[in-house]
């Protein structure tokens, strides 16, 4: 399987106060730090090398989960430095530890989906770029994506239309020469990146039918709560 980046570094304001000491990463899920769950998710998913992209409180991230044996894994550590680089900069700053063809997913992210699947789509697919979707209407957040007859028609994240009926899920899967053809100063979004590539139909979509779960807000972290409870 290919490896895996997770990006968490960001600051999660909306958890405040819980998040003005840990990072989102570390919150508790039943009494264990998110991310352990993520981890262990990760590898019955056939996942084993994975580079962890830390901000905010990046230290404590590494304390919890340290080199990743515990959870049968080699885990890797790219830091932001003295000021957060956006998604795409945090990235790119990791590149040197995720190779050719990588999954990237969110640190908030808990996604019930079969990663083998998704990577085969990839390679069947020849573009450089996969995003799995979700046909949401704005359900579980604003749609984002244009999907007519097999295609990503436009990926757009700053202007929203009547079109949209499909939301990014969270887990991709990228080569590294887009991020590295991206020539943009180093604090760059890869949403950006993704708006860029869908015009030129350079982004394959990946399909899924059952609902994500994520840590960004108290609803959803209740949400993810009552899944774990019965899964």
């Amino acid at each position: 399987m290919l490896p895996i980046a997770i990006l968490c570094g960001g600051l999660a304001t909306r958890l405040r106060p819980v998040t003005e000491t840990i990072p989102k990463s570390l919150i508790s899920i039943h009494g264990e730090p998110f991310i352990h769950y993520q981890l262990r998710y990760l590898y019955d998913q056939g996942i084993r090398d994975v580079v962890l992209c830390v901000g905010y409180l990046g230290h404590m991230i590494k304390a919890s989960v340290g080199d990743g044996k515990a959870f049968g894994l080699n885990v890797k550590y790219s830091y932001d430095g003295d000021r957060l680089l956006g998604t795409g900069g945090a990235i790119n700053k990791a590149l040197t530890y995720l190779g050719e063809d990588f999954f990237l997913m969110y640190g908030d992210s808990y996604l019930p989906i079969n990663f083998n699947r998704v990577e085969t789509a990839y390679f069947e697919s020849k573009k450089p770029a996969l995003l799995t979707i979700l046909e949401n209407s704005g359900k579980w957040d604003k749609s984002n994506i244009i999907y007519q007859d097999g295609e990503i028609l436009e990926y757009n994240k700053k202007s929203n239309n009547s079109a949209m009926h499909y939301i990014d899920y969270g887990l991709s899967i990228l080569s590294s020469s887009i991020i590295k053809g991206y020539n943009i100063d180093d604090n760059f979004d890869l949403s950006d990146v993704y708006h860029k590539l869908s015009i030129i139909k350079k982004i394959a979509g990946y399909i899924v039918s059952e609902r994500f779960y994520e840590i960004g807000s108290f609803v959803g972290i209740s949400d993810l709560e009552q899944y774990l409870k019965v899964n």
